[in-house]
């Protein structure tokens, strides 16, 4: 068992995982529902797949999920340094005032 941690058992994809984890109860639930989902979801466009396969299939869709997060975050991030050393400028410019 994982230092203060506690089994968790979850279902993907019609099996019985027990987890072993300090994060909450609740949230890896959260975390194995959603993977059983992109599980689900690579079994309709793969039926006659194996689970290796499709687990893959699912890894792959979850981590162009994640990248694409990250890059529209980099874009936000960039825009809002943009903004605020627009903001910045503009307070340069009425103190100088």
């Amino acid at each position: 068992m994982a230092d203060n941690g506690h089994v968790i058992s979850v279902e993907i994809l019609g099996h019985r995982y027990p987890i072993d984890s300090a994060l909450e109860q609740d949230y890896v639930v959260r975390l194995a529902k959603y993977v059983d989902e992109k599980m689900r979801a690579a079994t309709e466009t793969t039926p006659n797949a194996d689970s290796l396969r499709l687990a893959v299939l699912a890894a792959l869709n979850i981590a162009d999920e994640l990248f694409r997060s990250r890059d529209a975050n980099k874009d936000r991030d960039g825009l809002l340094a943009e903004r605020a050393g627009e903001i910045e400028r503009m307070v340069d410019r009425v103190l100088m005032a």
